[in-house]
């Protein structure tokens, strides 16, 4: 993370989302935290990040998200140039899946 971001808050949202046990949790707390149109905006740029690296088209992404080419560049920077945050929970997400069908 850039280290001019990190700081006591963060830190203490950050552990506050890793004490979460279960989706509902979740809904419950993220409910709290945002507002509909951020918890909506955080959740379409997740699926932009997905359809992006399932190498899925702009016009497709807008298509299926409403996001603005703008949101889409500003997330293909992130996959492109970030942390790899994506990728990971990507890659955790299909593991969970495959380990669920067993």
């Amino acid at each position: 993370m850039n280290r001019k971001l990190q700081d006591d808050n963060l830190d203490f949202l950050f552990k506050a989302v890793l004490a979460l046990e279960n989706t509902q949790e979740c809904y419950d707390f993220f409910e709290d935290l945002c507002t509909i149109q951020e918890l909506k905006a955080i959740s379409q740029r997740l699926v932009v990040a997905k359809m992006l690296s399932e190498k899925c088209v702009y016009t497709d992404i807008v298509n299926a998200t409403g996001a603005s080419t703008a949101t889409i560049s500003r997330v293909n920077r992130s996959l492109q140039y970030g942390c790899d945050g994506y990728d990971r929970i990507f890659e955790r997400i299909r593991e969970q899946e495959k380990n669920e069908q067993l």
